[in-house]
């Protein structure tokens, strides 16, 4: 997890709120990225797209749960089937021994169903609390919040949830954000820090809660070029 940017003064309350209610605004139901029919198919995907982006772990699970949707057929599949349909993603070597291990473990100590809990949860080969977040969030309708490297770099750039480790700004999010915007907020800020407040140059002149966002040095507008200038 990269370190906090500069400190940015934390919202108040009701600036979260009205941080929140813009991006609800502009986005009333918000959805994974990832693609899935069900809690298994879920969890394994969110425990590979770990370093990897929501796309190409797309286009991997695409052909992988074609053949292999539960985890009996996944552990038949083996490290090297599930190897074979996810070299295209990072770190696939390690994550299609998790996915198959974790599969093991569905079958051997929850009836191949994925838990409801977190820490059964936690307790599976590659998943991490991150992953349980998503997978209690998206698949049971769980308000919590998976702190990712967007989550963390929002929280501290807008003042949202100020924190110097994930689960500090997690705590925070959890705290300040209204209980009624809880768990979609989850998808939310995701969404707002991977096409809006990117991590290189945040977007601001386009950024629908810019007034209630505390960070002192918002990115300007691009110049228009004037009509001669154009090539």
């Amino acid at each position: 997890m990269p370190p906090a940017p500069k400190k940015t003064p934390a919202m108040t309350k009701t600036e979260v709120r009205g941080f929140i209610e813009a991006l609800a605004s502009h986005n009333p139901a918000p959805e994974t990225e990832l693609n899935f029919t069900d809690p298994f198919t879920l969890l394994v995907a969110v425990v590979l797209s770990a370093q990897a982006t929501d796309i190409s772990v797309n286009k991997a699970t695409k052909t992988l749960f074609q053949v292999a949707p539960t985890p009996k057929a996944m552990i038949a599949l083996g490290v090297e089937g599930v190897a074979s349909h996810i070299r295209t993603i990072g770190l696939w070597q390690t994550k299609a021994r998790n996915v198959v291990a974790l599969c093991q473990a569905l079958e051997d100590k929850h009836a191949g169903q994925v838990p409801r809990d977190r820490q059964a949860l936690e307790a599976l080969p590659g998943v991490g609390r991150k992953t349980a977040n998503v997978v209690l969030n998206v698949a049971f309708g769980e308000s919590t919040m998976a702190v990712d490297t967007h989550i963390f770099r929002l929280g501290n750039r807008t003042g949202l949830a100020p924190g110097k480790t994930p689960r500090e700004v997690e705590d925070s999010l959890l705290k300040r954000i209204p209980a009624d915007r809880l768990r979609d907020s989850h998808h939310w800020l995701i969404l707002h820090g991977r096409y809006v407040c990117k991590a290189r140059k945040p977007e601001c002149w386009r950024c629908i809660a810019a007034a209630w966002c505390k960070y002192r040095d918002k990115t300007p507008a691009p110049e228009t070029a004037a009509p001669g200038d154009q090539g």
